[in-house]
């Protein structure tokens, strides 16, 4: 599992030119079951999505793709982190340690 950390770069008038691209990306990944949960920071200076993929390398591309990305608004920050607990709707993404 992944916590991605978006920060904005850009002033809020240039995110939210992007944002209804940003919204589209987010959906399609959700679709994929690649995205679990995401959001607005508060203070809205970025965001935060739980991704889950098979590897770093799969989330650096997903992230490269995103409109946030490609129009030069956010930079990412990821941490990867073995979920060994989680909420009873989470549990398909529980991991052991092994």
């Amino acid at each position: 599992m992944f916590v991605l950390e978006l920060s904005y770069t850009a002033p809020l008038e240039a995110v939210d030119a992007v944002l209804p691209d940003h919204v589209v990306w987010l959906d399609g990944l959700y679709e994929q079951g690649v995205f679990v949960a995401s959001g607005r920071k508060e203070p809205r200076d970025g965001g935060v999505i739980l991704a889950v993929a098979g590897d770093r390398a799969r989330i650096e591309e997903i992230t490269a793709g995103d409109p946030f990305v490609k129009a030069g608004v956010c930079e990412y920050r990821v941490t990867e982190f073995i979920a060994t607990k989680t909420a009873p709707a989470l549990e398909r993404y529980r991991e052991t340690l092994g």
